[in-house]
């Protein structure tokens, strides 16, 4: 009598514990939720907001406020008539240009109210063909909400496109908005419903694959709300810190989060889920079998995503605020998967009971997955030919990743155009390729040069002669002298190649070297300088971070393994896979897709999403196999950690390389590519690395991969 009173007792300290877990996390939802769809009012894009406080485009672009009144953010309107332009026109393009100021935004504002300078006068081009207007807007208010959550930025390039179609397309001109205000108001087309879209396709493929390897109707939906209470924890942190400038966050990374708590969460369910069914073939209460699934689970599991948080926070290395901001945004997303995993999903597992499995219920039967080796279940067989031929397995699987890896070297990543930014054909860019037929290719955005006032001339000869560049001057206006401020002059030289592209980078490097024999205090800046500085922080980036990552990841699993072969053994596999990953990369964009290159943080994003998450899986497999190594010894134990684990974790990077390719949806070069190289990697990872290569090798070095421990029962 006593024992079935102890028995409700704890049923009900359960009972009770499971449902003050989940009403916690419906209030933290309720509360998270919205903040979810608020991330982008905090997001920054700037790029020179980005780079480090010593670059040189950085000091200049701080000097070179003390000439302007206002930090400008040009908009160019493009006027063209392949026939030729006629003085009507020029008439048309005046009355456009006059009444710019008084376009309405909405909520009472108008474009005047955020204008820099008054409208520039209209410049016709040489060949007669078309015509050219620059609005500058203050962008230090671009960001200012005017009406429906539209940011100014977005606003004035809609305003002056609705008012074109209005009024100079019925004259038969063709009319574009483009330049950089242009460019960055046709990013916020693109990454318009981010928010709703990205998150919707997430999920919604998540849900298609669970059903597929669960085979039940609830279970899906207890892991896919897992994933979304997890966003939510993880925007209520990510949201104030971004409001208050503590991190950054940028489109990307919002993007990124997105994606990496919907993917981690799922990983970690699934290996929960896995456990917990396991275990309840051999336990009758479901709240015994829980507490053992979770006390085995929480080990591999919560290494995994410190292994992952660890690497991104090695993102704070960086010079580039944008790959510094992801870096503690991803972690904090990691955190909310790892935490909404741990505590919400085993309450609703445990609310739910074995019917959450219907109608596959798992029954207590002691069946055991270390039955399945050797038998004719598919990781049966795989663990069985592991066993059998492990040095053939593992020579052959690394011959195969090092032939892929050959072609790493050819994968281009120098930086792109703004015209190749876009996968889908729009207007700023189809502005940029006619400004370019008609203008000099950098007209509006010149390099800007600070200078002496005393070498200004002597500046303007030198960069006049470089290779690239069509004009130079320290006038701002003709017949207007320079205008000197602390005994410095900026001189603006105007570049023959469109100033956004990776040729215009090269001139630019070209010019600061000629300039630095002028004089080293010659600092050479504006967008393009901007690219170039980017490109070489990145560069930089590369060569510190990396090894930092693989150092903590290093740590990270000696610590867990309890060995310093094993450790070794799985990062030099995993760099194998990225470098494998790169390569095949390299193969597909150049030549299947034929891109023009990729940004030059790509390397590094990707390789931190593959290595830190792509460890997840061999953390999974040598936890387990250490635990079956115990009892049975390593080689059999390796063969049953393969045979248990090798469904899950299969599930597990399916899911992970699903969740990355829904970035594809965004008409995004860099985010298409970054989805391209996670999603293989994962998947080679997973068929290839952890399942052929880990298993084998570990097989074949035998008791010896831990050391310097030793496990009870050695064979």
């Amino acid at each position: 009598m006593k024992e079935e009173k102890s028995r409700a007792g704890g049923r009900w300290k359960w009972r009770a514990a499971i449902a003050a877990v989940l009403i916690g996390w419906l209030v933290l939802g309720a509360l998270g939720g919205p903040t979810v769809g608020k991330l982008s009012e905090v997001q920054e894009n700037d790029n020179a907001n980005f780079l480090p406080k010593q670059a040189e485009s950085t000091l200049v672009a701080n000097e070179s406020a003390k000439f302007v009144d206002s930090k400008a953010l040009p908009y160019f309107v493009l006027i063209v008539r392949d026939s030729g332009i006629t003085p009507q026109d020029v008439a048309n393009a005046n009355a456009f240009l006059a009444k710019v100021p008084t376009m309405e935004l909405g909520g009472g504002k108008t474009i005047g109210d955020y204008l820099a300078a008054p409208a520039k006068t209209v410049i016709p081009s040489e060949d007669k063909k078309a015509l050219l207007l620059t609005v500058e807007i203050d962008g230090e208010r671009a960001d200012e909400v005017v009406k429906s959550g539209e940011t100014v930025l977005f606003a004035v390039a809609d305003t002056m496109r609705t008012n074109i179609k209005q009024d100079l397309t019925p004259t038969g001109l063709t009319v574009y908005v483009t330049g950089p205000g242009g460019v960055f108001a046709d990013f916020v087309v693109a990454f318009s419903g981010i928010d709703g879209i990205l998150l919707g396709v997430a999920l919604a493929v998540v849900f298609i694959i669970l059903l597929i390897v669960y085979r039940s109707p609830i279970l899906p939906i207890a892991v896919l709300l897992t994933a979304v209470f997890g966003l939510a924890l993880a925007a209520l942190v990510v949201y104030p810190l971004a409001k208050h400038g503590v991190l950054e966050l940028n489109g990307q990374s919002q993007g990124i989060l997105f994606i990496l708590v919907v993917g981690a969460a799922t990983d970690y369910s699934l290996l929960l889920v896995s456990r917990y069914k396991e275990e309840l073939h051999d336990y009758e209460s479901k709240y015994q079998a829980m507490l053992v699934a979770w006390r085995a689970a929480i080990e591999p599991i919560a290494a995994s995503a410190a292994t992952v948080i660890l690497g991104l926070l090695c993102l704070l290395l960086s010079q580039l605020g944008s790959t510094k901001g992801l870096g503690p945004v991803g972690a904090i997303g990691i955190a909310g998967a790892l935490i909404a995993a741990m505590t919400f999903l085993p309450a609703i597992l445990l609310a739910f009971g074995r019917r959450i499995f219907w109608p596959s219920i798992p029954r207590l039967d002691h069946v055991h997955a270390s039955d399945q080796v050797g038998g004719r279940k598919l990781w049966g067989r795989v663990s069985g030919l592991v066993g059998r031929r492990p040095r053939r397995v593992w020579v052959v699987s690394m011959l195969a990743l090092l032939a892929c890896a050959a072609f790493l070297p050819t994968f281009k990543a120098s930086g792109i155009s703004q015209e190749d930014l876009f996968l889908d054909e729009v207007e700023s860019v189809t502005g940029q390729q006619e400004l370019a037929k008609h203008f000099d290719a950098g007209a509006g955005t010149p390099v800007q040069i600070l200078t002496p006032a005393a070498q200004a001339d002597q500046v303007v000869q030198t960069a006049s002669k470089v290779d690239g560049v069509g004009t130079a001057s320290a006038s701002p206006a003709p017949g207007v002298p320079p205008k000197v401020v602390d005994g410095k002059v900026l001189v603006q030289a105007t570049l023959t190649v469109p100033a956004d592209s990776p040729e215009a980078t090269k001139v630019v490097q070209h010019l600061r070297t000629e300039l630095d024999h002028v004089s080293p205090d010659i600092l050479v800046g504006g967008n393009t300088a901007i690219n170039l500085d980017v490109l070489d922080a990145s560069k930089r980036d590369l060569r510190v971070i990396i090894p930092a990552i693989l150092a903590l990841i290093f740590v990270v699993l000696t610590l867990l393994l309890r060995s310093l072969v094993a450790a070794v053994l799985l990062v030099v596999a995993n760099v194998l896979s990225f470098g494998a990953t790169v390569g095949v990369s390299a193969l597909v964009f150049n030549h299947v897709f034929k891109f023009p290159g990729a940004d030059p943080n790509i390397p590094l994003y990707a390789f931190v999403f593959l290595v830190a998450l792509g460890i997840d899986y061999s953390i999974f497999l040598m936890t387990r196999v250490r635990e079956e190594s115990k009892e049975q010894g390593t080689r059999p134990g390796i063969l049953v950690g393969l045979a248990v684990t090798g469904g899950v974790i299969t599930s597990a990077g399916v899911v992970l390389a699903a969740t990355f390719s829904a970035l594809a949806v965004l008409p995004i070069l860099f985010l298409v590519q970054i989805a391209f190289m996670v999603a293989f990697g994962v998947l080679l990872d997973t068929t290839i690395v952890r399942s052929l290569l880990v298993p084998s090798l570990a097989y074949d070095v035998g008791p010896r991969v831990w050391w310097p421990s030793t496990l009870k029962n050695q064979d």
